[in-house]
């Protein structure tokens, strides 16, 4: 199964069956942590920095142990340049709810985002398959290559023969064959009844034409397969992934209305034979490409990458993902195919300043068992998005929030003693058939801004999406006292 966030109830399909609610108790301890001398033996606790470390054996009575009166963080500003960073006693443990089973090999890190600091860590810095969270390194790049105001144009020229047009795919996914007026999955699309409208228009306009027989289709904008070898074609069948070509009309569904639904095996064919009806007397219909210099006789454009941006995000959608990806690469130079997604994305992203070493990039959806993003980068990555560098704020306004948005708020996401956190997590899901992910930014209980990624990788099932949560509400309730321990 693939990780599209959809709704459960009401979502079509994924994540479907029934949830498994595993309730796990954990308390906050109130008041002031004493430290005893007793009988000679010293009881001391506290964290390792940026390192894992064994975890502690779990009280039967709490997972999660708080003190009430955090020290102080000291300001990095007083450090001399070069001097080693010292931690403070922190006495918060999540070991408990990270040693959950559900979670099966679980990576994780947790960075306060204010400092810079690591105060959990395991296995942050190996590179591993991140599912959807994918998304969120994909349209940093788009928004770096392409802007927040860039549109895809869909175009219709003259054919070289008499009585011909050209339907040129600018890479427009999202084009919608629904009349205008009506919304698709995708808001804000640009409908194919407005270009066939311009198109009699301005084909009228010139008494010399014959009348308008013939309409071939030209997707050369996007080169290559059309589907990534490493992508189980289920996903396609299932409905939450189109063939990638630069000219189709509602992602492929064969519901346009819907978020979840069947593709086909030619979406170039359908976007033709839906606009040839919109066009009327069309008699034949062929592929090919526009000659050059032809004379436009109508387009229209996507919504702007900011708005395609939020929409990939929010319901984790595929097809928009891809979309960005491969727009992002033509536009950097890098090639139209999905060898030339890695070093468009890499590139835009060292434009952020992260290091992006270990980072392999096949898609831009995620799908792929062979993508690898070690946690520790997004927490860094999510450090400069919270920050709204750049044109990352649109970026961080398109996340789901726990609760309340998107796919956190659907009826499996921070239920039970993991609803605490509640309006408190932005952060981007992931769920392929070997993992479930998730990672973002935690506006936690003592008002300490933490960046967090987790990977719950392997022999996984939907209840790994409740392990995550109670562990992410265990990050939430610890604050900037997380110990690494």
């Amino acid at each position: 199964m693939t990780e599209t966030d959809a709704p459960t109830p009401p979502e079509p399909a994924r994540p479907g069956g029934t949830f498994r609610r595993h309730r796990r108790a954990w308390t906050i301890a109130g008041g002031a942590v004493a430290v005893a001398v007793l009988a000679g033996a010293a009881l001391a606790s506290g964290a390792a920095v940026g390192s894992p470390a064994p975890s502690a054996t779990p009280t039967a009575s709490a997972a999660v142990t708080a003190s009430a009166t955090p020290t102080p963080t000291p300001d990095p500003r007083a450090t001399p340049a070069g001097a080693p960073v010292t931690s403070r006693l922190r006495t918060c443990s999540v070991a408990d709810l990270a040693s959950d089973s559900r979670l099966a090999s679980m990576q994780a890190q947790v960075m306060n985002a204010a400092t810079g600091e690591v105060l959990f860590d395991r296995g942050g810095s190996t590179p591993s398959r991140a599912a959807s969270v994918m998304k969120v390194l994909t349209t940093a790049a788009a928004l770096k290559v392409l802007g927040p105001d860039y549109r895809a144009t869909t175009t219709v020229v003259k054919g070289s023969e008499p009585g011909s047009a050209v339907l040129v795919g600018g890479g427009d996914l999202t084009l919608s064959r629904l009349p205008t007026g009506e919304t698709s999955a995708y808001e804000g699309a640009a409908h194919l009844d407005n270009l066939a409208n311009q198109v009699r228009t301005a084909w009228a306009a010139d008494p010399s034409n014959p009348p308008l027989t013939k309409l071939i289709l030209d997707s050369s904008l996007f080169t290559g397969p059309d589907w990534q070898p490493s992508w189980d074609t289920k996903e396609q069948y299932d409905g939450y992934m189109s063939r990638v070509t630069a000219l189709q009309v509602d992602g492929d569904r064969d519901d346009p209305y819907s978020n979840t639904s069947a593709r086909s095996d030619d979406p170039v064919g359908r976007a033709g034979q839906a606009f040839a009806d919109q066009l009327g007397g069309i008699q034949a219909i062929e592929l090919g490409t526009a000659p050059a210099g032809a004379a436009a006789l109508g387009t229209v454009q996507s919504a702007p990458v900011s708005t395609l941006v939020q929409q990939s995000l929010i319901v984790s959608d595929n097809t928009i993902a891809e979309m960005l990806a491969r727009l992002t690469a033509v536009t950097a130079g890098t090639g139209s195919d999905f060898a030339a997604i890695q070093p468009a994305v890499i590139a835009a992203l060292d434009s952020y300043g992260v290091d992006t070493t270990g980072i392999v990039i096949v898609d831009g959806s995620g799908l792929s068992d062979d993508n690898a993003i070690p946690p520790s980068y997004l927490t860094r990555l999510f450090v400069t998005i919270n920050a709204r560098e750049a044109n990352l704020g649109v970026l961080y306004d398109g996340l789901p929030i726990s609760g309340q948005t998107g796919s956190l708020s659907y009826s499996d996401r921070f239920t039970g003693d993991a609803s605490v956190a509640d309006g408190s997590v932005h952060a981007k899901t992931g769920w392929i058939d070997t993992g479930y992910t998730l990672s973002g930014v935690i506006d936690s209980a003592d008002g300490t801004p933490l960046t967090f990624a987790i990977y719950a990788l392997g022999d996984v099932s939907d209840d790994a999406k409740t392990a995550i949560d109670a562990l992410t509400a265990g990050f939430y309730s610890c604050g900037d006292n997380l110990s690494n321990n």
